[in-house]
């Protein structure tokens, strides 16, 4: 029997896989239990029509991490602070203070996660960092650290 899985299930299949078991199986259990349906052709149309939406939503995220990445990327934000000679700080700028500094002054809001900050920021000046946008857009944004 042909159904469709609704759910994964382990060793059988993945959401939105149409495949072939045992029919006992598939009616006892998987369509019992809500895993699956039955593959008819009106199930089978309904899955083309949803896995065309999703693809159409994951086009549209695309598209706008894009239009982020270019708004990100042509700003920069300004973090005052104190310092000492030869430009060190007092203490370090995190990735927190540079999310709030974007969120301030230009009303973005950037994930601190999403921020590739490898060591916190501890001297003045311009600093380019790497924000993950999307799984295939990365954004270079800029933050200039100034003495109070």
């Amino acid at each position: 029997m042909k159904v469709i899985f609704l759910k994964d299930v382990k060793n059988q299949g993945k959401k939105g896989e149409v495949k072939d078991v045992a029919t006992g199986y598939a009616q006892n259990f998987l369509i019992k239990k809500g895993l699956a349906e039955e593959a008819t052709a009106g199930n089978l149309e309904k899955l083309k029509q949803q896995k065309d939406q999703d693809a159409q939503e994951k086009e549209q995220e695309l598209v706008d991490a894009q239009l982020l990445k270019t708004e990100l990327e042509s700003k920069e934000v300004e973090i005052k602070t104190k310092s000492g000679e030869g430009g060190r700080l007092f203490g370090s700028i995190s990735s927190k203070q540079v999310v709030d500094a974007f969120d301030k002054q230009h009303n973005l809001k950037i994930d601190k996660r999403k921020l590739n900050m490898d060591q916190p920021l501890k001297s003045l000046g311009y600093h380019k960092l790497k924000v993950k946008v999307h799984p295939e857009v990365e954004a270079e944004i800029k933050v200039h650290v100034v003495e109070q």
